[in-house]
């Protein structure tokens, strides 16, 4: 969908008839479906449908199947929305922050603006694309939130945002060339949007989860955010902690779960034991494995690998435990031989610290059998090697 007017088309009792028709179509038969439905469809609108039930299938990994099958999307807004747990998370602090009204700038596609509606915060969605937001106008009236969120097409930085008590800023991070790395070369600024976000008493921005740690101003507080052990963003807050509180923190979802803490020394490294523990993305963005280190006693396997070893199995929800049954130097004919000792069929290949990609590893031992395992392949100490052991209980 690329038009305005395609929209309003698929808005229509004839459009919303070809979406309903379409939930469920298989994408490997669209070209004869494609053709049968245009006997009795408009071409524009079918085209129009048909590339609107893909984004609707794309989004139903961030949204769920039953939000994603009543909204509308397009292809840059598929991409670049906020997972829907993550945004309900976000939407929840500031809620709790007691925000009534939030200037949702760079609004896209509303994923941000429906969480908030749906916390009680009313929301004022600006994007300067008229498409994107006739968008998100169709989907707070799909999802009955029209009353909470006004729609705004303007450039958000000429929108003047009296009358809101926060405002949440997410610039565009990709260009025509990819991602961008430089938060000045977001759209609108990093700069702009901290000085937009101090002239409200809360404020949070989405950053990428690269940031330098320097690039955090003092006066704000940053949060990396994963999701199913996914990291999904970071944030700089504004006004949303107390004064003196931690600078950084790790949130965890689904829980949540959030460490905070920062300035321990680096942990000091020890000899492989029987336990190791794989920090979740967020914790280790955050520069917090120290935090982890300390609460599991453990220290870590070389100086400059975010791998942890320990010689106890304690629960922590900030990092994946495994039992460690061997430490061999990085040799493939010596894993080889003891994959097929063990009669290890199901092989897990993780690596921080290693060039060698996990499935040219699989391809050369050739794993067989009816076991499984998990080989790590890293370095310790500074040298090249292998762990080899299997994930603890989700217990412990």
């Amino acid at each position: 969908m690329g038009r305005v007017n395609d929209l309003s088309a698929l808005l229509t009792d004839e459009g919303q008839s070809l979406l309903a028709a379409l939930r469920d179509h298989d994408p490997a038969q669209e070209l004869a479906l494609a053709t049968r439905l245009r006997r009795d469809h408009p071409a524009d609108l079918v085209s129009a449908a048909l590339g609107q039930a893909r984004l609707r299938q794309r989004a139903v990994a961030k949204f769920g199947a039953e939000d994603a099958h009543r909204m509308y999307f397009t292809p840059h807004g598929v991409e670049q929305a906020t997972r829907r747990s993550v945004a309900a998370y976000r939407a929840a602090r500031f809620a709790a922050l007691g925000v009534r009204r939030v200037a949702d700038l760079c609004s896209g596609v509303g994923g941000d603006a429906i969480a908030l509606a749906r916390a009680g915060v009313q929301v004022l969605a600006v994007d300067r694309d008229p498409l994107t937001s006739a968008v998100v106008r169709a989907n707070a009236e799909a999802l009955g939130l029209a009353e909470l969120i006004e729609v705004r097409c303007a450039d958000v930085t000429e929108t003047d945002t009296t009358g809101c008590d926060a405002v949440f800023v997410d610039p565009a991070r990709r260009g025509g060339r990819g991602r961008i790395f430089d938060p000045e070369a977001y759209s609108p600024p990093l700069s702009w949007a901290l000085s937009a976000a101090r002239t409200h008493p809360v404020a949070a921005l989405k950053i990428a989860p690269g940031i330098p740690h320097e690039r955090i101003p003092g006066d704000f507080r940053a949060e990396w955010i994963s999701d199913g052990g996914d990291v999904k963003e970071a944030v700089l807050w504004y006004g949303a902690f107390p004064p003196g509180s931690p600078a950084v923190r790790a949130t965890l979802l689904p829980g949540p779960h959030s460490l905070t803490g920062g300035g321990l020394p680096d942990p000091a490294v020890r000899p492989v034991g029987r336990y190791l523990y794989e920090p979740d993305g967020a914790v280790i963005r955050a520069h917090l494995v120290a935090e982890v280190a300390r609460d599991l006693d453990g220290g870590l396997i070389d100086e400059t690998i975010a791998y942890i070893t320990a010689d106890a199995a304690r629960a922590t929800p900030y990092a994946t435990g495994y039992e460690i049954t061997d430490t061999l130097p990085f040799n493939l004919k010596r894993l080889k031989a003891l994959l097929r000792a063990r009669e290890v069929g199901t092989l897990t290949v993780k690596k921080r610290g290693s060039a060698v990609e996990p499935e040219e590893l699989r391809r050369k031992v050739r794993p067989q059998g009816p076991n499984a395992a998990t080989v790590f392949l890293t370095r310790v100490a500074g040298a090249p090697s292998m762990l080899v052991g299997h994930p603890l209980p989700a217990a412990v």
